[in-house]
């Protein structure tokens, strides 16, 4: 449970604290668990202090607190600076949920790039930046923001248009482990058979159809002008290298499960090495030469109803349903190969929580 006793209060929403992101937290939500989070997405992430009257551009802001606010930064360009404490009325005055106590001001670069694209819009950033999307740094924070409120149930007022961003909780349902240890294909078929008895595997061969037409032939594009001898040693070399190829033994360094759900999609186990990981794993010393993941993956019935920020309901109904057989599974491969679990933002989840 936060604790709000000595916050200074939220500050009066003038002209300097409309260009700056809100982020606005439940009263369970405290300033660890920000840290945590920040920590998660930013390499650079660490407590600067408290607040002084030299900071910009929330110059000022603190000055009525009992206590400064802290600093939390996150990156060279940009920081939270609180949390304050919502008095009566703030929340309906940010237009943020009544459940909100607490807020962070964001000072950060404004860095922003073309209009947003056509297409989804699952965190409704479109609808937030109709002019112009951020990009860079400001890319970075925004898109933290938005995954730190759906991770704790809070929301992000965006600078300048005063859009109110409340992400679903439970909008974004996959998990991933990441280990050291690899998992021979039947040895995960049957992890995730404890949970999806109907799972099988996803490796059917594709069949060959030979080359496209046209290749070897003198006129090929490219070898009009080769000499015939050139050419000749060419196809010589190409023979040597697919026969070496077709005379070793065959190195799996992926492959995939999965399980018909019917009308509630597809449950999908990918199973891979990864060299490049998220940022909370880079302290870890197993990590150091990359890690095995284990990405669980739904896939529903409409897949593009994963990029809406308000979905159908029978979307909702069936991740509903799923949502309890993603965490189980992650779960039992937690067992099978330890390691750390992310969400699908990678934040870490305890697997006592699974």
């Amino acid at each position: 449970m936060a604790t709000r006793a000595g916050l200074p209060p939220f500050p009066t929403l003038g002209p300097e604290l409309r260009e700056c992101h809100l982020l606005a937290l439940p009263a369970e939500v405290d300033a660890e668990q920000v840290e945590a989070l920040a920590v998660s997405r930013f390499a650079a992430a660490g407590w600067d202090g408290v607040a002084g009257d030299d900071s910009a551009p929330a110059r000022g802001l603190w000055s009525r607190g009992r206590t400064s606010p802290r600093i939390l930064r996150l990156s060279r360009h940009s920081r939270l600076v609180g949390p304050y404490l919502l008095g009566p009325g703030d929340a309906g005055r940010l237009g943020v949920p009544a459940s909100a106590v607490t807020a962070y001001v964001v000072e950060s670069l404004r860095e922003r790039g073309e209009p947003p694209y056509p297409g989804g819009d699952r965190d409704g950033l479109k609808r937030a930046f109709p002019d112009a999307m951020p990009v860079r740094d400001e890319e970075r924070v925004v898109q933290w923001l938005v995954a730190a409120a759906r991770r704790v149930g809070g929301a992000v007022r965006i600078a300048g248009t005063g859009a109110v961003l409340v992400p679903d909780p439970h909008a974004m349902i996959d998990l991933t482990i990441y280990s050291d240890v690899w998992l021979e294909p039947a040895v995960a078929l049957a992890v995730m058979r404890r949970v999806l008895p109907g799972a099988r595997l996803a490796m059917d061969a594709v069949q060959w159809a030979g080359p496209p037409p046209g290749t070897g032939e003198p006129g090929a594009a490219g070898t009009r002008e080769m000499p015939a001898q050139t050419r000749r040693n060419l196809h010589a070399e190409a023979d040597a290298y697919d026969v070496a190829a077709l005379s070793a033994p065959d190195e799996l360094d992926g492959y995939a499960a999965q399980a018909d759900l019917g009308i509630d999609g597809i449950l999908a186990l990918e199973i891979g090495g990864e060299e490049v990981l998220p940022p909370v794993l880079g302290a870890l010393a197993w990590t150091e030469g990359g890690a095995v993941r284990y990405a669980v993956r739904w896939e529903p019935p409409e897949f593009l109803e994963l990029e809406l920020e308000h979905p159908s309901f029978s979307h909702r109904v069936a991740r509903g349903r799923v949502q309890p057989l993603v965490g189980a599974l992650a779960r039992e491969l937690h067992r099978a190969v330890g390691g750390e679990v992310l969400d699908a933002s990678d934040f870490l989840i305890d697997p006592a929580d699974l």
